[in-house]
């Protein structure tokens, strides 16, 4: 009887042992998983740590281009009222005078007008190059066409207005006379 009470004890404790080496096994099967399950989660947050990042400098970087647009621009409004006043100054100095007291009165409008030109231009405004040149639908209004034969096919004959761009954006096309 004893021996059968020690080879019960001994299937018991091998048993037991048998359950306790599954239960370790269950358990590092287990913290594998929560490891695994851990590691996704961090790569997960990683990744979205760097697209959070990518669309910050993206968003700086574009409100930066903006800012610097603005204060490319920022006086566009502005050349856009000046731009006629500049016209009616051309046409004003066209007219011929007589007299001195004229040609002294023409010459101050002409001062005038080369401070107001400079100013412009410091600003960066610039006129538009027309007569002589191909036609450039981007900077040139065609209103008219004419055949001349000391010209070539596409070339701008006569400049009627004069065209003006700030920095690299045309305010108002010049208007010509394109050769066909």
């Amino acid at each position: 009887m004893e021996e059968s009470k020690q080879q019960n004890q001994e299937i018991i404790d091998e048993t037991n042992e048998e359950n306790q080496t599954a239960d370790e096994e269950a358990e590092v099967v287990e913290e594998s998983s929560e490891l695994e399950q851990l590691r996704e989660e961090k790569e997960e947050a990683q990744n979205r740590l760097l697209r959070l990042q990518a669309d910050y400098d993206n968003f700086r970087r574009r409100t930066q281009k903006e800012r610097e647009a603005d204060r490319k621009y920022r006086s566009q409004s502005l050349v856009e009222e000046l731009i006629p006043v500049m016209d009616n100054f051309e046409r004003a100095l066209q007219v011929e005078v007589d007299g001195d007291a004229s040609q002294k009165f023409v010459e101050g409008i002409k001062m005038v007008y080369q401070q107001f030109h400079s100013a412009l231009e410091k600003e960066g405004v610039e006129e538009i190059a027309s007569q002589g040149e191909e036609f450039d639908p981007h900077l040139h209004q065609a209103v008219m066409q004419v055949e001349d034969e000391n010209f070539g096919s596409n070339i701008v004959v006569e400049e009627l207005q004069k065209g003006y761009r700030l920095n690299d954006r045309v305010i108002r096309p010049a208007m010509v006379k394109v050769n066909q």
